[in-house]
C-alpha cells in the first residue's frame, strides 16, 4: 500500500523532491530493518526509478547505493550504463562489480569511465593488468597514483613499455616504488635516451660521446639495481639486457669489479644454459679451469678473461678477510684489472672505460663519506675563515 502511494506521489512531484525521495528510499533499503515483502517492494520502486526522466533522480540513487556492497546488483549495473557522470561515479566506488565485469568494460569504456575504474579502491591485479594493456594515458596515470591498487610486475612492465617515454608517467612509476629491477632499468634507459637525444638535438655534445655517456650511465644504474635484487629478479633483468643489447663485456666487468656477483652469475647462467646453482658454485670457488670453461661457454672475449679473474680474486680475498670497505675493495679490483691490460694495445678502450669507472667510484666514496653521520661528526673542522664564507 505504501509503495503504491509512493509511486502515485512520484508521478506528480517535482524532480528535486523526487530525487530527495529516491535518496531516502535507497538509504532506508540499505540501513533499515525490513520484512521481506517491504524490502522487495522498495527494490521494485528503485528499479522503476531507473526510468525516471530526471537525471538527478538516478544521480540520487547512485549517491546512496554506489558504495554499498548490499545494493541491488541489477540497479548498480543499470547505473553503470547511465549518463557519463552517473556511470563514472558508480564505477569508481561500487564493490558489487566482479573483476571479469570490469575487464570486459574496457572494451566499451570511454576515457572517463576508464579513469573512474582506475581510481577504484583495492584494485585487483587482474583489473590493473587489463588497464595497463589498453588503458588511456590518463587512466594509467590514475592507476599508478592509486596507492591501494595491486599492480603486478607484468603490468608495471607493460606500463613502462607503453609509457616510459612520457616524462610524467616515467616519474610516476619511479615514485610509486617497488618496481622490479628490470622495469626500473628500462625506465632509466628511456630517460638516458631522452636526455641523450636532447643533447644531440641541441648540438651540445657530439653523438658518439652521447652514446658512450648513455651506455655508461645505464651500466652504472644497472649495477646499482642488482644490489637489492634476488635471483629471480636478476634472471628477468638479464633477459631484458640481452634482448636490448645491453649485456656487454663492459657491463659485466663493471659488475665484477663492484662485487655484484649475483648479476654476473645470472648473466653466465643465461649465456651458458648451465644451472644457476652450478654457476654460483664455480664463481664462488673461482677454480681457474672451471671458471675459464664457463667463461668460454658464455661466449665472452678470451682477451678479457684475465681481467675478470683478477677482479673476482680481489673480492674472494676480501670476503675471506671479512673486509667491509666496499669502496676500497672495488678500487683494488679496478687496479688489479687495469694491471692486466698493461701493454695490451687491443685493450685500450676497455682501460679507458675502467679509468672513468674508477673516477666515478672515487666521487661516490666522497659522497658516502660526507653523508655518513658517524664519520661526519669526527671530520676535521673547517678553519674559521672558511666556515664564515660557507655561512
Amino acid at each position: 500500500m505504501i509503495v503504491r502511494q509512493f509511486l502515485e506521489w512520484m508521478e506528480t512531484a517535482p524532480s528535486g523532491r523526487r530525487a530527495e525521495a529516491a535518496h531516502a528510499l535507497a538509504r532506508a533499503y540499505l540501513y533499515s530493518t525490513l520484512d521481506d515483502e517491504t524490502r522487495s517492494g522498495m527494490e521494485a520502486v528503485m528499479t522503476l526509478l531507473l526510468d525516471d526522466p530526471a537525471p538527478e533522480v538516478r544521480d540520487a540513487l547512485c549517491d546512496a547505493l554506489g558504495a554499498s556492497r548490499d545494493a541491488p546488483r541489477h540497479i548498480v549495473i543499470a547505473l553503470s550504463q547511465d549518463l557519463p557522470h552517473i556511470a563514472r561515479s558508480v564505477l569508481a566506488r561500487s564493490p558489487v562489480f566482479i573483476d571479469a565485469e570490469l575487464v570486459d568494460m574496457f572494451a566499451v569504456a570511454d576515457a572517463g569511465m576508464q579513469a573512474a575504474i582506475a581510481s577504484r579502491p583495492a584494485m585487483s591485479g587482474e583489473v590493473s593488468a587489463a588497464l595497463a594493456e589498453v588503458g588511456t594515458r590518463e587512466a594509467c596515470r590514475i592507476l599508478i597514483a592509486n596507492p591501494s591498487a595491486s599492480i603486478l610486475p607484468s603490468a608495471l612492465r607493460r606500463l613502462a613499455q607503453r609509457l616510459g617515454d612520457d616524462p610524467e608517467m616515467r616519474d610516476a612509476l619511479i615514485d610509486r616504488g617497488g618496481l622490479p629491477p628490470d622495469v626500473h632499468q628500462l625506465l632509466v634507459r628511456r630517460l638516458a635516451d631522452a636526455l641523450g637525444g636532447l643533447l644531440v638535438q641541441k648540438g651540445w655534445v657530439e653523438p658518439e660521446r652521447v652514446k658512450r655517456l648513455t651506455r655508461e650511465s645505464c651500466d652504472r644504474a644497472t649495477v646499482a639495481l642488482s644490489q637489492r635484487s634476488g635471483r629471480r629478479d636478476l634472471t628477468v633483468l638479464v633477459r631484458q639486457l640481452r634482448s636490448t643489447g645491453q649485456l656487454t663485456t663492459e657491463l659485466l666487468l663493471r659488475t665484477v669489479c663492484c662485487g655484484r656477483m649475483g648479476l654476473f652469475e645470472a648473466a653466465l647462467t643465461s649465456l651458458t644454459g648451465v644451472a644457476a646453482d652450478r654457476v654460483a658454485a664455480i664463481v664462488a670457488s673461482a677454480r681457474p679451469t672451471a671458471m675459464c670453461a664457463l667463461y668460454a661457454k658464455a661466449g665472452l672475449p678470451e682477451s678479457a678473461f684475465d681481467a675478470f679473474a683478477a677482479a673476482a680474486h680481489v673480492w674472494r680475498d676480501a670476503g675471506s678477510r671479512n673486509a667491509g670497505d666496499r669502496y676500497a675493495t672495488t678500487m683494488q679490483a679496478i687496479n688489479a684489472v687495469m694491471t692486466t691490460y698493461t701493454g695490451r694495445a687491443q685493450m685500450t678502450d676497455m682501460a679507458a672505460v675502467l679509468r672513468r669507472f674508477a673516477a666515478d667510484q672515487a666521487r661516490d666514496a666522497a659522497r658516502t663519506y660526507a653523508m655518513t653521520p658517524e664519520r661526519a661528526k669526527d671530520a676535521p673542522r673547517l678553519p674559521a675563515t672558511v666556515s664564515g664564507i660557507a655561512a
